[in-house]
């Protein structure tokens, strides 16, 4: 057989091969009837075509130059009469893995989440993200609009979820065999609502840093910026960090740069008060002080009662999230400007932490947290929940999410008849949702399909770090409450010479 006959027969059965196992073409979808929605776009990306609306990333900073080819829909979901929920529905056009994962959003959402997307279609995945039902990462859409605001908390997210599978099957001609959930910080918080309300829409759920709203970005904001004394400029924050690093790190019997469990920490920043007049390597007594209570849990001034975590040590590089002023963080500034006090005026500096907490609290305020540990449901059907928090997490009290795991464990009758079904990895080291220090990449979607598809729990995760794109550490994260231990010889830096062990 001649040369060009071979590469002419080649490219005939590649071609056949490349053929999408679909059951309808793109363009049809438009016409897919959605009970409270409409389909309002269904068109087929070539590979490496996509942009983001208002966007062209270009050259080898572009995200989406690898996509495949796959079917775009877009639909507007309308459950309420003053509902306004944008999803999308991304369907590889070819090599299909038979499975649906949902990503999360971040913050007060207003926007799909692309990124995430593009990275399950390139997986294999049929993909979905909805933008929550308003535009814009603030909370101003809640005022005035309390059904929006149950559109954020949890019905966008499982209006999106029926849709999607509905919109998956007329492409495919088949149901997903399986559906995954994968956000972090409101994605995480997504997730569990997901997991406590729907137990039916999901089989496995990554849940990162679970964003439940507390008034924590009020009270280092009245610690830090509401006197301009106790102000700590960010230039004191690699300092209160090497301070904090040189109290706890060695505590676990390794120096290495990371701090194990801030929890067993006990850092006075009192060792850096200037002893003369104030300088960059040390912290004015109002700073100290200040200082203490960003470390400190949020106590009741009437009752003496903890209310809710703060931050631990190990997070001061990035405290500029929450106290670098002039006002708190937007996230729960928000929450209580358009949602507990309904006044976009409100005055941060009139919050007292007695009253006003306890009015934050209110059902109706806090109908989009998760913290909920009746997991019962969702665990009887095989449902498989993965959490995982950075301890060095500057956004969301990192002790938030260890806190709820306990719940669900209590409430569920103990470890022995849950690790089965959920378990958190704590990433020493590792900021919010990634980055930091530490280790903090690791595939949790591989970790999360093997336990629900062949039932091995994840019992650790070689975690990596890298600077300018060369590792440069890895290291075991392991089944909270466990830790990584160092075996004694090698480096310190191979995650080959840990071990997983009790704390």
């Amino acid at each position: 057989m001649r040369i060009s006959a071979i590469r002419s027969t080649f490219c005939v059965v590649t071609w056949l091969y490349a053929v999408p196992a679909v059951a309808a073409p793109c363009d049809s979808l438009a016409a897919v009837a959605l009970k409270d929605a409409k389909v309002t776009a269904a068109q087929v990306v070539p590979a490496g075509q996509f942009s983001p609306p208002g966007e062209r990333p270009e050259g080898a900073g572009n995200p989406y130059r690898t996509l495949p080819a796959f079917c775009r829909v877009a639909a507007t979901l309308t459950p309420t009469s003053d509902s306004d929920i944008k999803v999308e529905v991304w369907l590889p056009a070819s090599g299909w893995n038979g499975k649906f994962q949902a990503v999360g959003n971040g913050g007060w959402a207003g926007e799909i989440s692309y990124a995430a997307m593009a990275d399950a279609v390139r997986a294999g995945y049929a993909s979905a993200s909805t933008d929550t039902g308003h535009v814009g990462g603030r909370g101003t859409f809640a005022l005035g609009h309390p059904e929006k605001l149950i559109d954020f908390a949890w019905r966008s997210e499982h209006e999106m979820t029926v849709k999607a599978k509905t919109v998956i099957e007329a492409f495919y001609g088949s149901a997903p065999k399986l559906s995954y959930w994968n956000g972090c910080s409101t994605g995480g918080r997504q997730g569990l609502k997901e997991a406590q309300m729907f137990p039916e829409d999901y089989d496995g759920i990554i849940a990162g840093a679970p964003a439940n709203r507390t008034a924590i970005s009020l009270w280092i904001a009245h610690a830090v910026l509401k006197d301009p004394a106790s102000y700590i400029p960010p230039a004191k924050y690699p300092v209160i960090h090497e301070a904090a690093l040189n109290a706890c790190d060695a505590r676990d019997g390794l120096k290495d740069g990371l701090i194990d469990d801030p929890r067993k920490c006990t850092f006075d920043p009192k060792v850096l008060l200037c002893k003369g007049e104030d300088g960059t390597s040390c912290l004015t007594a109002p700073q100290v002080e200040a200082a203490k209570k960003v470390y400190s849990p949020a106590i009741n001034p009437r009752s003496g009662r903890e209310m809710f975590a703060s931050l631990v040590p190990g997070t001061e590089l990035g405290w500029g999230v929450q106290a670098r002023g002039p006002e708190p963080s937007t996230n729960i500034y928000d929450q209580y400007k358009y949602v507990v006090f309904k006044d976009p005026n409100w005055d941060w500096k009139t919050f007292n932490f007695d009253g006003d907490v306890v009015r934050g609290d209110r059902p109706e305020n806090l109908v989009m947290n998760a913290t909920d540990p009746n997991m019962k449901a969702f665990f009887a059907r095989g449902g498989k929940l993965l959490l995982y928090h950075g301890w060095s997490d500057p956004n969301v009290p990192a002790v938030n999410t260890v806190k709820y795991y306990q719940s669900v464990v209590d409430y569920m009758g103990g470890v022995s008849n849950t690790s089965s079904s959920v378990r958190l990895f704590m990433a020493p080291g590792m900021g919010h949702c990634g980055g930091g220090e530490g280790p903090n990449v690791f595939d949790k979607m591989a970790a999360l399909e093997r336990w629900v598809e062949q039932g091995k729990a994840p019992d650790v995760f070689i975690a990596s770090h890298s600077t300018n794109g060369k590792v440069d550490r890895t290291r075991p994260l392991c089944p909270y409450p466990q830790v990584a231990r160092y075996k004694g010889t090698g480096s310190i830096d191979d995650a080959a010479n840990f071990a997983c062990a009790a704390p």
